[in-house]
């Protein structure tokens, strides 16, 4: 692996902190839990955590409404604590990133507490999007566009007179009031944000909804109005994607490499790049913007050979032909787990989305580039579906009354040791408990149960990070397609056969017991002429 470029094919952990360990006993993940944990990710093998937001915040949305970029909310520690976990990473040799969310703040941010009571044409409205409404009175939002998380992107505000007054725009929800980026106080503000977190030793950030920021600038109706609601993505092309946003990323860009000129440590920005194809995606990590931006088309696709290889395919096509790497990734804090994205688990934790889950992840080890690996992934996780209607607080339940695609379920607290819950995530008082519920059967994933089974989700990651590691046909490369019998997906990595079974093809399975991970020869008929493989076999 080339280390000098070290983000080019590394392994990042995230770190949900809120559900990663909770140190203080309020039920509530914290920083010192994370330093806590540093240990137990170093023996995973990762090579860097970024971290979601822990920025004071109303959480509304789990901190990704930001009430001051510069701090640290109580709940989760103070900045001496955050210092305290960035020495112990670089002494751990860990590399740490932070998410960072400049396309909204929170409506309690001071800047959007002053434009509220500055008024109409003032300066401190000008950093956001506020504009007359339509209609008799102005009664009516600015244009038909709808919200992200459910209902319109719009709210009405009351003036400083107490009378109706203008709309603000909020593409998630009325609490995150979107940033104008043709503000140059915006930008200049959010440099200094930047230098302030490199400044404290960060290697890097994270970009929450990176092809936003900029909105038409006469902010027209959308022909599908209700498109980003309805597929809870960014794809209203009036709101996201505007090509001025590639300038801040150029800067960005350009601030990173001052830091990375002073001390010769690289600092690295990567983006969450919700975009139609692979080739718009890869205008985001020309040379001169971000280095690498997450690829969700491996997340989004069926469980199917075919799929598998068209959008791999496509990734190295045409986001390898910047000079970047793929940002390979099957889990976040907003998907349905892998273990049940790929079919319901039976009680005792096997099935059909446990086996492929288990080969999904062995599958993007292997692939060239970086990969993102998400908390509780590593302990094969399914997603918690029946937590009760008065536990929830996504914002999209509160805001739509439905259930579906809510992402509490991936959030709930880690397992670590024990039979009941807390299972240790918490060592608080008698009757404080998680601030999500752990079901029971979460027993059969703690983290102490997983490392003392040598066949368990754990040791299935680990053993792929020490191949990924140890093999140096693996990480930052190309491979080369393979023709195989129908169902199986397979591509060479230089001398190394990289082969996944997607259950259809008709090839002896290994024999039970035996780790899905394996350097040796493949089902006779399977490849032809191969001799040495990273064969996954899959029902």
């Amino acid at each position: 692996m080339n280390r000098h470029h070290w983000w080019r094919d590394a392994v990042i952990y995230q770190v949900y902190i809120r559900s990663f360990l909770d140190s203080t006993g309020d039920g509530i993940g914290d920083l010192a839990g994370v330093r806590a944990g540093l240990p137990y990710l170093k023996k995973l093998g990762v090579d860097g955590i970024w971290l979601s937001p822990f920025y004071p915040s109303p959480q509304h949305d789990h901190g990704y409404d930001v009430a001051d970029y510069t701090g640290v909310d109580p709940v989760f520690g103070d900045l001496a604590e955050f210092d305290l976990l960035v020495d112990a990473t670089r002494r751990l040799g860990i590399k740490v990133l932070l998410d960072i969310v400049p396309n909204h703040c929170s409506s309690e941010h001071p800047w959007f507490r002053a434009a509220l009571a500055a008024g109409p044409g003032s300066p401190e409205r000008a950093r956001f999007h506020f504009a007359d409404g339509r209609g008799p009175d102005g009664a009516e939002p600015p244009n038909n566009w709808h919200a992200m998380f459910g209902g319109p992107a719009w709210t009405r505000v009351t003036e400083p007179d107490g009378r109706p007054g203008q709309w603000y725009l909020h593409m998630f929800t009325p609490e995150q009031p979107d940033w104008n980026w043709r503000e140059p106080e915006v930008a200049a503000e959010f440099d200094r944000i930047l230098r302030f977190w490199l400044d404290r030793g960060v290697d890097g950030f994270r970009i929450d909804v990176a092809a936003g920021l900029f909105k038409h600038p006469e902010l027209p109706d959308s022909p599908d109005p209700e498109a980003d609601a309805r597929t809870r993505d960014s794809v209203n092309p009036l709101a996201w994607n505007q090509p001025e946003v590639h300038d801040v990323w150029r800067h960005w860009r350009a601030v990173c490499e001052e830091y990375t000129a002073r001390d010769g440590r690289e600092r690295l920005l990567v983006g969450e790049v919700s975009v139609p194809t692979a080739r718009e995606h890869a205008r985001y990590v020309r040379p001169d913007e971000l280095h690498q931006a997450f690829f969700f088309d491996l997340l989004g696709a069926p469980w199917d050979a075919d799929a598998f290889r068209k959008v791999i395919s496509e990734a190295m096509q045409d986001i390898v032909g910047t000079g970047s790497t793929v940002t390979w990734v099957l889990n976040n804090h907003d998907q349905v787990r892998t273990v049940t994205r790929y079919g319901e688990p039976t009680p005792d934790g096997s099935g059909l989305g446990p086996a492929r889950a288990r080969a999904a992840a062995l599958l993007m080890l292997a692939l060239p580039g970086a990969a993102y690996v998400y908390q509780g992934e590593e302990l094969g996780l399914p997603e918690v579906v029946d937590l009760p209607d008065d536990v929830l607080t996504d914002p999209i339940f509160r805001r739509t009354g439905s259930r579906a695609r809510i992402r509490d379920g991936c959030r709930v607290p880690l397992p670590w040791s024990g039979q009941a819950s807390p299972f240790g995530f918490t060592s608080g008082a008698e009757g404080v408990r998680p601030w999500l519920p752990q079901p029971e059967w979460f027993a059969e994933h703690a983290t102490d149960r997983a490392l003392a089974d040598t066949r368990s989700f754990w040791h299935l990651y680990r053993d792929g990070l020490q191949l990924r590691a140890s093999l140096t046909q693996l990480g930052e490369g190309t491979l080369r397609w393979l023709d195989t019998q129908p169902g199986v997906l397979a591509f060479a990595r230089d001398d190394l056969v990289c082969a996944v079974n997607f259950g259809t093809a008709p090839v002896p399975a290994p024999v039970a017991g035996t780790p899905l991970l394996a350097s040796g020869p493949c089902p006779p008929g399977t490849l032809p002429g191969s001799t040495a493989a990273w064969w996954i076999d899959c029902p």
